[in-house]
């Protein structure tokens, strides 16, 4: 199995509040780990959210014994979210600070996947398939009929989420499990990229010639090229069977 991650901070933020860590090797008793975080508050606060929840769950799922990865994950959902949601309430400085959250494991060719916020993940095969669902004001409005997706109202509110990491005293994280095949990618991503670029492109750019780290580094380009608006984070996974924790 082969994994790119990168971040960037765009054209026009001061500070990246979007963090990743991707491993390809065993985490604890999990046979890898992709976590990406987008963090949301002040000038230092969504900074600190976002590594803080990554290195909290990271350093959960390598003390853990626990080998069910829907309950690992939760557990150090809820672990996090208790400790970054006292930390804003204990400081003054990182009030209100709060991060989306997807994260992925892939165990016996099933893809195991978490996610609080906007933040996506897609599975890349002969087309291209959103697997999270976004947590914001337009998609729920989407959902319920009262939105078209979009359209200018659509587009004036895109960046009011629903759901983050910490912002209040209990989170609720939507689970997925997809089963995978030789040669799928798997994108995560934060709004940094899916709002400058859209899927036919990103499917074009995965699908296209090129090795990984290529066509990571060219996804960051292209949201570059088109704004840069916000910081933008991608972590690019090529699923094989090796590394996947078959026995």
């Amino acid at each position: 199995m082969q994994a790119q991650a990168l971040t960037d901070i765009g054209r026009k933020r001061k500070v990246n509040q979007d963090y990743i860590f991707a491993s390809t090797r065993p985490v604890g008793v999990f046979p890898n780990l992709f976590i990406l975080a987008d963090g949301m508050g002040g000038h230092k606060a969504g900074d600190f959210a976002s590594k803080y929840l990554t290195e909290t769950m990271v350093g959960f799922v390598s003390r853990t014994q626990n080998t069910n990865i829907i309950r690992v994950l939760r557990s150090a959902l809820n672990l996090s979210n208790t400790m970054i949601h006292q930390k804003s309430h204990s400081d003054e400085s990182l009030r209100g600070m709060g991060s989306t959250l997807v994260a992925a494991v892939i165990r016996d060719g099933v893809l195991t996947v978490a996610n609080v916020g906007d933040s996506r993940l897609y599975v890349i095969r002969d087309g291209i398939t959103q697997v999270t669902r976004d947590h914001s004001y337009v998609e729920e409005q989407v959902a319920a009929g009262l939105m078209v997706r979009d359209s200018e109202e659509y587009r004036k509110s895109k960046n009011i989420i629903t759901r983050a990491v910490g912002s209040e005293e209990t989170v609720r994280a939507d689970y997925f499990e997809v089963d995978l095949i030789e040669g799928d990618h798997i994108l995560l991503c934060s709004d940094g990229l899916t709002n400058m670029v859209d899927d036919d492109a990103i499917l074009a750019i995965i699908s296209g010639h090129g090795s990984l780290q290529y066509k990571a580094r060219t996804l960051v380009t292209a949201a570059n090229e088109a704004g840069g608006n916000d910081n933008i984070a991608v972590i690019l996974i090529k699923y094989d069977k090796e590394g996947d924790g078959r026995a």
